[in-house]
């Protein structure tokens, strides 16, 4: 039975990419050698075993942490249940999800009523549903050496890419010729920490090239 290490668990609003003001239950998992700079979620890269914890004193976790409790996809789903979410979206990120087979616990939540979601940065096999919208957010010559796969990003619902600069705007566009994406894939540009320099930059890449900004809603109201 497949397990996944549980870096946290919470209820929020999703604010980013096609699903932004989507109520969702986000599910980070723990794992990732991808290595990027900006990466606000390092304390999710590591997976030592002497940190593992139960599911129940992830929710307790007042600090960002690398402790992680393993659960497989039925204890997740009581745990859904349990907690009283309401909200019937599930985002499974990390981390880098597709770090692990995802179809035994996406396969759970579709049969419960729930629709899923993964963000992932394109550099391992996506192993999901049809039913699960891919965000792949592609890492580009990261320091991690990881290359982005062509299967990956054939099999995107949305590419959300972040920017700061017109060589990042570049590198999509390169990788794109070389990976091409499908024909109703959403391509998102995300300015790199809200910068106004990148913001500007997004927007105007946007316009010229009839693509969508992502704009991290949940950091402009201030939520998880």
């Amino acid at each position: 039975m497949t397990t996944y290490n549980i870096n946290e668990f919470f209820e929020t609003i999703q604010g980013e990419g096609q699903y932004t003001g989507t109520a969702s239950i986000f599910i980070r998992l723990q794992g990732c050698p991808v290595g990027c700079s900006w990466c606000d979620t390092k304390h999710t890269w590591p997976i030592n075993e002497g940190v593992g914890i139960q599911l129940k004193d992830v929710l307790a976790k007042t600090d960002e942490t690398e402790e992680w409790a393993a659960a497989n996809a039925e204890e997740l789903l009581s745990f859904i249940k349990n907690e009283g979410y309401r909200a019937k979206h599930v985002v499974i990120t990390g981390g880098e999800p597709a770090m692990y087979d995802l179809n035994p616990l996406c396969n759970v939540l579709h049969e419960n009523g729930y629709s899923t979601q993964i963000e992932t940065s394109g550099t391992f096999e996506i192993k999901v549903p049809e039913k699960t919208w891919v965000t792949v957010s592609p890492k580009i010559n990261m320091a991690g050496g990881y290359k982005v796969l062509e299967s990956c990003m054939a099999r995107a619902n949305e590419i959300k890419h972040p920017i700061a600069r017109q060589k990042h705007v570049e590198e999509l566009e390169e990788l794109i010729a070389v990976a091409p994406i499908s024909d109703d894939a959403l391509i998102y540009l995300q300015p790199i920490s809200q910068k106004t320099s990148a913001t500007k930059l997004a927007i105007e890449t946007c316009k010229d090239k009839n693509w969508r900004l992502s704009v991290q809603v949940h950091k402009y109201i201030g939520i998880s």
